[in-house]
């Protein structure tokens, strides 16, 4: 396990828990799921990524990840990809105590503030990676293992010719549904509409996949509003939720 994150000077971009940046790798065009801006890191997240890491964090590492012993059960593991500040991590977790989470984040204030949430909640299902989205998937995850994927309010990219850093892209899908057990769900969520549309096109192209709703899906009981959420509602803004199964 990590006992010091790579960066102190990481901080999420200003929407969504996670952006994109280039270049792409020659695999399955890998766009990196995040960017580095510089920063304030409180002096409490910072505490927690000194004292805590070692406790609620799983080193990077290009091996398949066995959730029995990273979590010490056997349960149902679901994926979090930009859990951002962790609010939504800990409601559902605190919500759903026989599902683990492992959620996926760069910065180091958001990886601070969850270890946080996770000690003063006392959650025992929630572990933490604090590597690059992509990688995590490709090398850690095995095939058919994940019972669901959450990806919340990633980077909209709203300009263009950023569309292609937008991180719900054909070739990671079909990574992610490999990686999903039959009946295992994929659950996104974004504010901006056109994002909304085009998460709508690629999840509705991959054979694995196949909607649960007859286009966008009601937000479903276990996502939480955030304040973030709660605030666009009140001006008028969308939120379109999407929600595809695995295949049987």
């Amino acid at each position: 396990m990590n006992s010091k994150p790579s960066s102190p000077t990481d901080t999420p971009p200003s929407h969504g828990p996670q952006g994109e940046t280039t270049p792409p790798h020659a695999d399955f065009g890998h766009i990196r799921s995040f960017v580095h801006r510089r920063s304030h890191i409180t002096a409490g997240q910072q505490e927690a990524l000194d004292l805590l890491m070692p406790k609620w964090a799983v080193s990077y590492r290009a091996a398949p990840l066995k959730f029995e012993q990273v979590f010490g059960r056997e349960a149902p593991t679901v994926l979090e990809i930009g859990f951002g500040m962790g609010e939504t991590t800990e409601k559902i977790a605190l919500a759903r105590p026989g599902d683990n989470f492992l959620g996926v984040e760069v910065f180091n204030s958001g990886v601070g503030a969850l270890l946080k949430r996770i000690e003063a909640s006392q959650l025992q299902n929630v572990r933490i990676i604090q590597h690059d989205a992509v990688e995590v998937v490709r090398d850690m995850i095995a095939p058919d293992s994940l019972a669901g994927v959450h990806i919340y309010f990633p980077d909209p990219w709203p300009k263009k010719r950023h569309h292609k850093r937008r991180l719900v892209q054909p070739a990671f899908v079909q990574l992610l549904a490999s990686r999903l057990a039959p009946g295992g769900y994929i659950h996104c969520a974004t504010d901006w509409e056109h994002y909304a549309h085009q998460m709508l096109d690629v999840l509705s192209a991959e054979s694995l996949l196949e909607n649960t709703s007859d286009g966008f899906a009601p937000r479903p009981d276990f996502r939480p509003l955030t304040k973030f959420e709660n605030r666009g509602l009140r001006l008028g803004h969308g939120v379109w939720d999407l929600i595809f199964k695995r295949k049987g």
